[in-house]
Parts: C-alpha cells; structure tokens; sequence
C-alpha cells in the first residue's frame, strides 16, 4: 500500500500542509524541513524512481538551452530530448532554446525567456567565467541544473550528462595508433572549439596517448575552426596540401562534413585515417563509403534520456549533487552501424 501525505508528515513530525508544500515544490518551508520530508518521502516509498534516481512527485517544468545550429548531432540530442520527455507523465513541459551560438551572451540572452515556472534547467555551454556566473544565478533562483556533453564543473550543477572527454580523446589516439601499425609521420588534428570544455580534454587524452604510445606520431596541424564546416573543409585541404603523406586527421567536435568534403576533393594517394565523433545521418554514410575509418559515438538518444531522468532526480533529492555516472561512447565501424 503506497505511502500518502499524512504517513510522511508523522514520519517527520510536520503537519501535512508543510509536507504538501515540500512536495509540489511551493515556497513557505525552510530548507531543514524540506530535507526531513524528501527523506521521510524516500524512506517510505512514496517517491516514484526510475533508473535508481527518485523522482518528484508531481510534473516538472523543464528547459533545455542548446547551441544546435546546422550540427547534426545538436539537432539529433533537441529532438531525443523532446521526444522523451512527452512519453512521461512526470514532465509538465519541456522547452528547447536554440541559442544563437557559444558565446555567454548568447546563453544570457536566452536564459531571460526562462519561464517562471522552471523547475529545471539542462545547458551545453563553454566554461568561462560568465556562463559560470549565469548559471550560478540561475541555481540560486531555486532551478536545479544539470550540464550536457561538455560540463562546466564550477557551475553549481547537479550533474554532469556525458561521456568522459578526456577518455574519449585518449581512445581516438589508441585507434590511430593502432590502425597506423607503427608507421612514422604527421597527423591533423580539427579542433571546434577550446572553449568547449569537452573538446579541450579530447584533445588533451589524445595528445596524451600519442605522447606515452605513440611518439612515432607527430600532430604537425591542430586548428580551431569553431565548429564551422566550411573552416575545417579550408584546414583540412590546407593540411592535405602541406603534408601530401598525411597519415590521419582527428577532427574532435563538429566540422566533419568539411573533413570528409576535402577528403573527396583532394583525393590523395593514400587515404588518411579520419577519426570524428557522434553518429549523424552524415557520419553513418562516412562509414559505409569508406571516408571515415570509425566514429566515437556519444549516443544523443542516451544523453537526452538521461538528462531528463537526472532532471527530475534533482528536483526531487534534497542533496545539491547526484552521484556521477559517465555515459560510456560506442565505436562505431561501418561493420556495425546500428539501425537508425
């Protein structure tokens, strides 16, 4: 027999007004009481759970601030992440802002259409010192927030959604390598953004295993191309040109289609090893036409779950943070694209 609001308010000594203020989430109850009865609630198997994380007891509002533009991945995680969250009954609402690029004022702009009635907030957004600040505001205006594919650890965020970064650099290195056999030369490397806290420790893990593994390897052409495909299509020929012997380009965050692009373009002798992230549309035709070699997929449709699962965990514990677990990336080969 389930728990009702009156077995939780004897459990923690509070009449039942304060307990129902607790669980619908309205002003009026202190800090301390709001802790005694979230965990009367959980003790008492009054909070629905889901994937070991708690969940509130009445429907959430949540919105979600993401850079998509023309990225497909961006596109793939808004529509996962709307997708999911209609099929649950806990989620009142659920916005999508796309914001008008990386930069803090872009995510400060957006962040004042946020809805008085948010409960949470998930963002993918650079670390620096502004966005931390605003996010921050954000927290302490009662949001519960949670980070998205690239974290922004000194932002008070219940909890980070992704994969580790850094091991997925350091795994696209170990496939380099090993793909290359022990042959000495250059390699490119197309970074989007080091502002992206994400694709700065890709790129740290996988200059860190070609430096303990790999010393055979050199990266002669490492450039930031913001994420714009065009840019990398003008890096990547302008490598190709330079280095006509080029063993492998290691493109971190978007800008792929203007790797594989050039790839055709140029036609070298011998084909690079291309090394990208994310299964898209694209990526997946990549694969199967022999352009790239394999994908680091971050799974969108895992991200988008989680986050909204993790969401909800956080509006309902009492705790500021949410025990860490990473998403774990897929390799992908063209012998084992999934079915879409």
């Amino acid at each position: 027999m389930k728990a009702t609001v009156a077995d939780i308010a004897r459990s923690c000594g509070l009449s039942t007004a304060t307990v129902d203020r607790v669980l619908n989430n309205r002003a009026g109850a202190s800090a301390a009481n709001r802790q005694r009865v979230m965990e009367a609630a959980r003790q008492l198997g009054y909070l629905p759970v889901v994937d070991q994380v708690a969940l509130p007891s009445r429907p959430a509002h949540l919105e979600f601030f993401l850079p998509i533009g023309s990225n497909a991945f961006m596109i793939d995680l808004a529509k996962h992440i709307e997708d999911y969250a209609a099929r649950l009954p806990l989620v009142a609402s659920c916005r999508i802002h796309s914001l008008a690029g990386i930069a803090p004022g872009a995510l400060q702009g957006a962040i004042e259409n946020l809805s008085l009635k948010a409960n949470g907030v998930g963002v993918i957004a650079v670390d620096h010192p502004r966005t931390r600040n605003i996010l921050r505001e954000v927290v302490e205006a009662g949001i519960r927030l949670v980070t998205l594919v690239s974290d922004v650890p000194a932002a008070p965020r219940s909890a980070y959604v992704g994969i580790d970064n850094r091991v997925a650099g350091r795994t696209a290195a170990l496939l380099m390598g090993r793909f290359l056999g022990g042959r000495t030369g250059h390699l490119a490397m197309v970074v989007g953004s080091r502002s992206y806290r994400g694709h700065e420790e890709r790129e740290m893990g996988f200059r860190s295993v070609l430096s303990e593994e790999f010393p055979n390897l050199t990266v002669s052409s490492a450039v930031e191309i913001n994420d714009e495909p065009e840019v990398s299509y003008t890096a990547t020929m302008k490598a190709l040109h330079n280095e006509p012997e080029l063993l492998g380009i290691y493109c971190v965050g978007a800008g792929r289609s203007g790797v594989a692009k050039a790839l055709l373009e140029a036609r070298p002798k011998k084909k690079p090893v291309f090394i990208c992230h994310d299964l898209t549309r694209e990526t997946r035709g990549y694969l199967v036409d022999d352009i790239a070699d394999v994908v680091i997929d971050q799974n969108a449709r895992l991200i988008a779950e989680q986050s909204v699962i993790r969401l909800l965990g956080s509006i309902a514990s009492s705790a500021p943070y949410l025990t860490k677990k990473f998403i774990e990336p897929r390799l992908i080969f063209k012998e084992n694209v999934p079915v879409q």
